[in-house]
């Protein structure tokens, strides 16, 4: 074998390695909306709605401690953090927002008003009444990914490259909870869900793995918004 000939070998199965070893890690976890309530179950059954109609809105995007993207920025530690970049909520959807029944005006959470340490959802009120806004939105996404049956949990490590066509599931629930800012009133929940299904084969780097998960937050966030303006329609007809 001459000199080239042993090279392109070489290459060939340091490149076939490479293709082999490649991996895809999945996002993080969502957050247990009620558990980062603040108080017992018997305060806040004690709490009363004090927000007016129309208010004004204020949202936050959580997920658990220690949570990773390919897409998402996050903030704060502690029980969760905060999803500061908009991957999801565009300006078409805020304006949407705004046009709902009872809705003043939309204020999105700004990182500037977020603490460092994150221990329960008192926080993010604190934040929203710096924004002068009455009721806040917090909602978190849970992705999970089966492969040929075998689950694969928040931070696992799927392997990519070349490797028979296997079934894979993608699948994203998106929660919500309305809350009243000034006392801690649970107005109502809304939840939203999306799969996409795919053969491994298709995932050709990390990047084409991700966009299985981009597609089903998306559109189970699309769904989640819909259920989130038939919930607000509710809460505004029932207090006001």
């Amino acid at each position: 074998m001459n000199g080239r000939a042993f090279l392109l070998k070489i290459l060939a199965a340091t490149l076939l390695g490479l293709s082999g070893c490649a991996s895809y890690t999945t996002p993080g976890g969502p957050v247990d909306l009620t558990g980062i309530q603040s108080a017992d179950i018997r305060e806040l059954m004690s709490r009363k709605a004090a927000a007016t109609f129309p208010a004004s809105v204020s949202f936050a995007r959580v997920q658990s401690p220690g949570y990773e993207s390919r897409t998402a920025e996050t903030y704060g530690g502690g029980e969760y953090v905060v999803v500061t970049n908009r991957e999801l909520m565009s300006d078409v959807n805020i304006d949407d927002m705004t046009r709902w029944p009872g809705v003043r005006g939309v204020a999105p959470m700004s990182r500037l008003l977020i603490p460092a340490r994150l221990n329960s959802i008192d926080e993010l009120r604190n934040a929203s009444a710096n924004l002068r806004a009455d009721v806040l939105i917090v909602f978190t996404l849970d992705t999970s990914y089966r492969v040929d049956g075998k689950s694969f949990g928040p931070l696992s490590v799927i392997s990519l490259g070349l490797m028979r066509d296997r079934e894979t599931a993608v699948t994203t629930t998106a929660s919500a909870v309305f809350v009243d800012v000034r006392t801690g009133f649970v107005y109502g929940v809304a939840e939203a869900s999306a799969s996409e299904r795919q053969v491994t084969s298709a995932w050709t780097s990390a990047d084409a793995a991700d966009q299985g998960r981009l597609k089903t937050e998306r559109e189970a966030f699309a769904g989640l918004l819909r259920e989130l303006e038939r919930t607000w329609t509710d809460i505004v007809a029932e207090h006001t």
